[in-house]
């Protein structure tokens, strides 16, 4: 089980009959090859050029094939792999009457006619008693689809958690998967529980009688293993969640066959139209042109999303009919299934991080350090030393001293191993809002206030003779005087942008507006042109149906023919709508080419923004003032170059060593862009 996408394996399972065609479908010994031949009408004498035979490569074909043999081809890896974290569907389709039913869920009569479904819970217990050093939390849910509504099997028993008592609905998870908000999940703690659980689904379950099949399945049926593992022996807070789907779909039917009428018969219509959905979905998933997959069509596909296209193992078992009087029914089969071969899935492990042990864990780290830090303070003789968060009326407290330090109204700040990191913070905020500290440095030692203490973690006093003066000591700092490292470059980021880069960025945004004005006018185009081609199609069809009603046409003295009002309104109605479409399908285009404009302006300007910033970051904060000397001299920007290679100029250049370097990147000095609008005729500039 690997997290690349890997295609859905297809099975195909054929029902033994008496009367199995073996003039028509023919399996080889390779057991995943089947060949089907149609009968040739011999009534018509008319020539037929259609297909007679087809051969279908698959992953497997089981004939005459023990249930037991049938899990182990089909579902044992699925079934293990969710133990690893994986999600996994097993599906099974086919026509009413072919053995889903049986395939799934099997037979009661004797234990060795299990289905997937009871075998998939004896081997999910199993595996949960074998692997002791972890602890697992197994959950069921069993859902049905009933003529486009949705029904919870287990809702009759009430120690079962649900979300919503109400009507079932599916929701779209953050991840990309879905969930049916308010259908129960039970606990088991064994096999027998889970049977249970079951057996009373099994029990809620709609049939029906009809020709091909006395117990037919009037609806669509998804039982879920919900699997939660977490690790005995290691401490963290991850573990890993699962998800099986076992799905019983119903079967496919031919109302010309079966006979069935009135509830049958629209229970029959429900089936048909939410299978010819699914298979409009696995077209769409199985062409890579296609942007759009329609989902939501029905609520089958949406509560199978992640099935069928997402993070997920899939295996599709279609069940066949092998009598002659089902050969079309075979082939549609054959078809689906093969269709369903070309859908990609890229199923990963679902690794989650309990918030609450997340917690606990730093928490516990959190105490080991202060513990740690009280130690260090007890050794170097530091007593009395807090190491608790200042409080907001304590950092107020540290603010009004450093402010009046700087204003020369007060000579010295205490100072312990909290205040330090406060006042440090604040430093930074007065000295970088001061123009004329950005770009300061000290030379050696001279003009350094305080000394530091030879052990310990708090900074020193300052006495008063080295206090600085402001109007008579030429300051000559540079802001990592007061800071042991730059500012994050979140926050610098904001401050560039609403000082030195505030032009760029008021740029930016004026392109920005422009790109989402002409999005949203390419949006309503797009809509005034699907509504007209929709106009178009529907008066095409009653100006065609018009025309097949007429008994005959008039026409004048000339012999030319002459148009009823009716059918005239409608030829003026199609005339008006084409040259509507026209119109709107030209504006489209203009409007479309506009918007990739705009987002080219607004990605050069981003891009300005961003190599701005990142000169102005290194000369401010992380290059030396001999750093900068020798690169303002030369072609090469700050910017331009990586840190480490910066840094390593100056000691080049002492050692007599050519330094060379070539630009990683231009800096973009094209005059700034002018773009009007086509119907405003604002302008806006990209640089």
């Amino acid at each position: 089980m690997s997290s690349q996408a890997s295609p859905v394996k297809v099975f195909i399972r054929i029902r033994p009959t008496a009367s199995f065609a073996h003039e028509l479908i023919e399996c080889p010994p390779d057991q995943q090859t089947l060949k089907v031949r149609s009968r040739k009408d011999s009534n018509k004498g008319k020539r037929n050029n259609q297909l007679s035979s087809w051969v279908f490569q698959l992953n497997g074909v089981l004939d005459n094939v023990s249930q037991e043999d049938t899990y182990d081809r089909v579902a044992r890896s699925v079934v293990l792999g969710a133990f690893a974290g994986y999600n996994g569907t097993i599906m099974c389709f086919g026509q009413t009457g072919a053995g889903k039913t049986y395939t799934m869920t099997g037979a009661a009569e004797t234990y060795k006619h299990r289905g997937i479904i009871p075998r998939a819970l004896q081997e999910v217990f199993q595996e949960v008693e074998h692997r002791a050093d972890h602890t697992f939390s197994v959950h069921l849910s069993f859902l049905e689809i009933y003529n486009e509504t949705m029904v919870d099997l287990l809702s009759s028993i009430k120690k079962g958690k649900s979300s919503n008592s109400g009507v079932l609905t599916v929701i779209e998870e953050p991840g990309g998967g879905v969930s049916v908000k308010g259908l129960s999940l039970h606990l088991v703690h064994n096999e027998e529980e889970a049977l249970n659980l079951l057996f009373e689904g099994e029990m809620n379950r709609i049939i029906g009688q009809h020709a091909l099949n006395k117990h037919s399945s009037r609806s669509h049926c998804i039982f879920t293993i919900h699997i939660e593992s977490r690790s005995r022996t290691l401490s963290d807070a991850k573990y890993i969640t699962s998800k099986l789907n076992l799905v019983d779909l119903a079967g496919s039917e031919r109302l010309g066959k079966t006979g069935s009428e009135g509830q049958v018969q629209m229970e029959a219509m429900y089936i048909n139209k939410s299978l010819s959905f699914l298979e409009q979905v696995i077209l769409a998933l199985a062409d890579s042109r296609r942007e759009h997959v329609p989902f939501r069509q029905s609520k089958l596909t949406h509560a199978l999303k992640d099935s069928l296209g997402g993070n997920c193992n899939t295996v599709l078992v279609a069940n066949i009919y092998g009598e002659a009087a089902q050969i079309e029914e075979t082939l549609s089969t054959l078809r689906f299934a093969t269709r369903m071969k070309c859908v990609q899935t890229k199923p990963s492990i679902n690794e989650h991080v309990d918030p609450v042990l997340q917690v606990r864990r730093l928490e516990k780290e959190i105490q080991f350090l202060k513990e740690e830090l009280s130690m260090c303070n007890t050794l170097t003789n530091r007593v009395g030393v807090s190491n608790e968060i200042l409080s907001e009326r304590q950092v107020e407290e540290v603010r009004s001293q450093v402010q009046r330090y700087l204003s020369g109204l007060l000579d010295e700040i205490p100072v312990n191993t909290i205040v330090c990191t406060s006042i440090l913070q604040i430093l930074k905020y007065k000295l970088m809002s001061r123009a004329s500290l950005t770009v300061l440095q000290v030379q050696g030692s001279v003009g350094a206030v305080g000394e530091v203490e030879s052990c310990g973690y708090g900074l020193g006093l300052a006495k008063s003779s080295q206090k600085h003066q402001r109007n008579t000591m030429n300051i000559n700092v540079k802001l990592n005087v007061f800071l042991s490292s730059p500012p994050p470059k979140t926050e610098a980021f904001e401050d560039f942008k609403a000082e030195r880069g505030s032009e760029i960025n008021r740029i930016l945004k004026e392109n920005k507006a422009v790109l989402s004005e002409r999005t949203t006018q390419l949006r309503i185009l797009t809509d005034v042109i699907n509504t007209t081609k929709r106009d178009l199609d529907y008066i095409t069809y009653e100006l065609r149906q018009f025309r097949e009603r007429k008994q005959g046409e008039f026409v004048s003295a000339e012999g030319e023919p002459v148009l009823e009002e009716a059918e005239l309104s409608l030829v003026m109605q199609l005339k008006e709508l084409k040259n509507r479409y026209r119109q709107a399908y030209e504006d489209f285009r203009s409007t479309k080419t506009e918007v990739s404009y705009c987002q080219h302006l607004v990605n050069q300007c981003r891009t300005r923004l961003l190599t701005e910033f990142e000169r102005w970051y290194n000369e401010s904060f992380l290059f030396p003032g001999d750093v900068l000397s020798v690169l303002e001299t030369g072609p090469v920007r700050p910017g331009h170059i990586p840190v480490d290679k910066a840094l390593t100029l100056v000691s080049n250049i002492q050692g007599c060593q050519v330094f060379t370097t070539q630009p990683a990147q231009l800096l973009l000095t094209t005059s700034p862009i002018m773009f009007r609008g086509r119907s405003t005729g604002e302008n806006r500039v990209g640089g």
